[in-house]
């Protein structure tokens, strides 16, 4: 890797000298860190090593030119002793980790230079946004009922991809460091260290730092890695957004009272999803909690040391407000007698430390005891520094409370005690079996599984309406055997239990929601009800009934969705959950599933049953006069919803975004987006943008047309599923061909999550977890889950008119004008771009059946050329990649690299299950798993 001449990336994007000069100084970056890595991997590992890495990179690339078959370069590996394997895939591994740095720079540099040259602002940032919104003539008042209750969450999920342990994650973020100030021209860094020198360090301590875990990863250890990303970039990141957000909108309607409310608060699953995760606990829910609100204190703690440091103004040099005075002089502190602002910092210092001891479960650092009263809750702290505030900006310092202490003032308000709102989440079923438990035991009902769904809602209804408990001492206090309740319900009621005292502790928002998965009925939704109620989050005996915690159905599969507004209505006639959601502000969510919808149906269906029950579910909400709150619970990789957040939330159907979006965030995705503050303000800026254009402004662009390209998109999702299930669900040992020709069964044992991969024991396609199954198909490079069926989908329909040519034009035009339309095509394009049937032919070898080998492996590169030549003829375009440059880049910049990852993996598996025990053996499949999940970048 130490020389890079054969690195000229192709395709349209790079065709012209203009694009090939606007990317030479990411080849250069390029250059510089392969050279670099292969400078470093010669010298720890051998001339010998190098040479094979070296040959190996130059045979991707005549591969990539056609100038060898791929055979050639997979008899590089053939026979090869797995010690010598290793240090290659790490390396492809490494460059694969380095190459993103250098994108991500680029993606800088690119902003930087469009900037510089006057050019108007790019979509997805909120300067573009708010020059749309002018020229919009919207009037305060419907602004102002658009972004009621508005909000943009990104939640960070439970089961993530990320394989990157946390030694790797800080060096990769020197690195970037250091390479942005390359990028500014610098060659030493700010203390005078050589900047080259620097990186070959950082490389050095990369190469020398295992890259996988020889154990699996707790809870613990993922929520750890979910609260790095708030002092590594949302703590800077998040309130400064907040600010600017809110003081752009109300510079345009200062009169609408807009974003009283922080409009960017972040969630997590982390520690509260125990859908299939029999690891979460009610110790784990406390962990959780506290974890995040220690984070926050230990933010806070930390900025009023440092404000007590800055704020050294002497009060015989600056005047002061009378409340600031009041507030200082509870420190009685001679040394500090005519510094005000620190005493009064010290007081809230002080007041913050006995707030910290009185509710965390371990110490924070920066305390400071003076023996004072704890506050009671964020709003008060924040009064305290809006007295600091109001007194700087009275006596003429507003440049000083605009810098900390406005920092600090807009964390308080959007992280609190609670850090980040940590959602519950449970299947169905187990609800169903515990409450099923808990009425036999109360004597309420001795066979509740028995009974018809409206004998069900009858009789959870009735017990919701009463205060009575239905357990007690004698429930939970002793064995099954002696008249307790069973390990399983004594578990799910210590769980919410946890949940109740962190709503307690630290504040509502620490558990705002409890999600419903595989929510089928109204029943699904009022047995989780039962449970928020025997903890005490629920009381709706009253008129004005306590509900801190939302109540928050997940419809999933293709038939749930279709039948989600269904449900939702039926709850919302029952006048006892209707007065919940009132005393809630008339809110609902309600969560929609990406990876088992496309599972279940295949790509087109999954994407047009999402949209579909938006459209009803919007319906529903102005039908019964609630407002709505989608939640998208989407995956990393197009497979899973994924693709780029702000085309997907303007592809949102009209009224589907009201000013709040709650999105899940996944895998190596989450690195990708957060790992640093200048990526971090891009990402959140993206949402923000997306969600405010898709609230205030007509995006869809169908008119008078909706209703017959809905037609359309009826008739094609039909076809697409019928040509998935065939494949899937239908073809006999399509699941044995799976498992042979892909690495799921071995994904179990990559220490990348602390849940199994499957809900439960069995080799159902439908009960495996949708991550290893997008995970299994982007290892082998099919990438099924993001195109299969589509294009049966686009053939059938134009051959099956009387006039192709016509109802091909109908196609085109609806990728003109619809932005759904266009987005599913595009995310698709890119998925495909990203398959590879030639390397996927490697691992069908894997399949020992031949017959059942060219069975399913036909139909799978039939089914990806007709999709790749219908993508083509809709769209006009020659190039999968023609409107994303940027990928188009990585594609053609990194993919070479992918190649001996690939051909690696299929070597080890197949010595893998022929019984070689070799513990480097199994070592080496994970590492080709990881450096492919590192280089794809959203794989799972």
């Amino acid at each position: 890797m130490a020389q890079t001449s054969d690195l000229a990336p192709i395709g349209s994007v790079q065709r012209t000298q203009g694009g090939r000069e606007a990317t030479e100084p990411m080849r250069e970056d390029i250059r510089l860190l392969g050279a670099i890595l292969g400078d470093t991997v010669r010298e720890q590992n051998g001339e010998e090593t190098f040479d094979l890495v070296e040959r190996a990179r130059v045979e991707s690339f005549r591969v990539r030119r056609s100038e060898i078959d791929r055979s050639e370069l997979a008899t590089l590996f053939d026979g090869i002793d797995v010690g010598e394997a290793i240090p290659v895939i790490r390396a492809f591994t490494h460059f694969a980790l380095l190459a993103n740095v250098a994108e991500d720079i680029h993606r800088e540099r690119r902003r930087a230079i469009h900037e510089a040259a006057g050019e108007p602002p790019q979509n997805s940032s909120l300067a573009a946004t708010y020059l749309k919104l002018d020229g919009a003539d919207l009037d305060a008042a419907t602004v102002a009922d658009a972004l009621t209750g508005a909000l943009v969450a990104p939640v960070i999920t439970a089961h993530p991809t990320e394989t990157r342990r946390r030694t790797v994650f800080d060096t990769q973020h020197r690195i970037t460091e250091l390479m942005r100030l390359r990028l500014h021209g610098h060659t030493t860094t700010d203390d005078g260290r050589d900047l080259e020198r620097e990186l070959r360090r950082h490389i050095l301590t990369l190469w020398q730092t295992a890259l996988i875990r020889l154990s699996r990863l707790k809870i613990s250890d993922e929520i750890e890695t979910g609260l790095r990303y708030y002092p590594a970039a949302f703590f800077d990141v998040i309130p400064e957004v907040n600010a600017q957000v809110r003081a752009a909108l109300q510079a345009r309607w200062p009169d609408a009272g807009l974003l009283e409310e922080p409009i960017l608060r972040p969630g997590s699953w982390i520690g509260g999803d125990r859908d299939g995760n029999p690891n979460v606990t009610a110790d784990v829910v406390r962990l959780a909690t506290g974890s995040a609100a220690y984070t926050a204190f230990a933010h806070y703690l930390s900025e009023l040391t440092a404000l007590e440091q800055e704020l050294s103004m002497s009060v015989r040099l600056v005047h002061i407000t009378d409340a600031l005075a009041a507030l200082a002089d509870a420190c009685h502190e001679p040394a500090r007698a005519d510094e005000p602002y620190r005493r009064a910092l010290r007081v809230v210092h002080a007041r913050l430390t006995a707030t910290a001891r009185q509710i965390l479960d371990r110490r924070a650092e920066h305390e400071l005891d003076l023996g004072m009263e704890a506050y009671e809750a964020p709003a008060e702290l924040l009064a305290d520094l809006d007295v600091i505030d109001a007194s700087l900006r009275g006596h003429g310092s507003a440049v000083l409370a605009d810098d900390r202490l406005g920092r600090l003032r807009e964390a308080v308000r959007v992280f609190g005690f609670h850090l980040s709102g940590l959602d519950m989440r449970q299947n169905s079923d187990v609800h169903e079996e515990v409450v099923a438990e808990l009425l036999a035991w109360a004597g309420v009902h001795t066979d509740y599984m028995s009974l018809s769904e409206p004998e069900r809602v009858d009789l959870l209804a009735a017990e919701l309406a009463t205060r009575r408990p239905l357990t007690g001492p004698g429930a939970v206090g002793v064995p099954p055997a002696c008249g307790g309740l069973s390990e399983l319900a004594r578990k799910e009621l210590d769980i919410v239990s946890a949940a109740a005292r962190a709503v307690h502790v630290f504040g509502a928002q620490a558990v705002p929601n409890y999600i419903i998965s595989m929510c089928r009925s109204v029943s699904d939704m009022l047995e989780a009800a039962i449970l928020l109620k025997e903890a005490g989050l629920l009381d709706a005996s009253s008129e004005t009934p306590y509900a801190p915690v939302g109540i928050v159905p997940l419809f999933e599969t293709i038939d749930d969705l279709q039948r989600g507004s269904a449900t939702l209505e039926a709850a919302l006639d029952l006048p006892l959950y209707r007065a919940v959601v009132a005393a809630r502000g008339d809110s609902q969510e309600v969560m929609l599933g990406y990876s088992d919808s496309n599972k279940d149906g295949g790509y087109l269906a999954a994407n047009w049953a999402l949209y579909r029950a938006e459209l009803d579910l919007v319906e529903s909400a102005r039908k019964t006069g609630i407002r709505l709150r989608l939640f998208h619970g989407r995956g990393g990789t197009v497979g899973r919803g994924g693709g780029p957040s702000y085309e997907a939330i303007l592809a949102q159907p009209p009224g589907a975004v009201r000013g709040s979006l709650r999105i899940t965030e996944q895998g190596e995705v989450i690195a990708a987006k957060y790992a640093e503050p200048r990526i971090a303000h891009r990402n959140l800026e993206t949402l923000l943008a997306a969600t405010l254009e898709a609230t205030l402004l007509d995006v869809e662009g169908l008119g008078d047309a909706a209703g017959p390209a809905y037609e359309v998109l009826d008739d094609l999702a039909e076809r697409a599923q019928r040509a998935y299930a065939e494949l899937v669900h239908e073809t006999p040992g399509f699941v044995d061909y799976f498992k042979a020709s892909t690495p799921v069964s071995e994904i179990g044992a990559l220490n990348i999550g602390s849940r199994p991969t499957s809900r439960k024991p069995t080799t159902s396609i439908s009960d495996l977890r949708a991550i290893p199954w997008v995970l299994a198909w982007s290892q082998s490079r099919v990438m099924l889950p993001g195109w299969y069926g589509t294009g049966t989908a686009f053939e059938h329909w134009i051959d099956d008119g009387n006039d192709p040519d016509a109802r091909l034009e109908v196609l085109r035009d609806l990728y003109r004008r619809w932005p759904f339309f266009a987005t599913v095509l595009s995310n698709m394009a890119q998925v495909l771009a990203k398959s590879d049937l030639g390397l996927a032919a490697r691992y069908a070898e894997l399949v020992d059946d031949e017959a059942l080998r060219r069975r399913v492996f036909d139909k799978i590169a039939d089914e990806h050329e007709r999709t790749i030549r219908m993508y083509k003829m809709i769209t006009g375009q020659d190039d999968l990649l023609a409107d994303n440059p940027a990928l188009a880049r990585s594609v053609f910049n990194r993919f070479p690299y992918l190649e001996p990852l690939n051909h690696l993996q299929v070597e080890l598996l197949r010595r893998y299950r022929s019984g070689d025990e070799d513990e480097l053996v199994q070592r080496g499949i994970l590492l080709t798993m990881s450096g492919l999940a590192t280089a794809l970048r959203n794989s799972g």
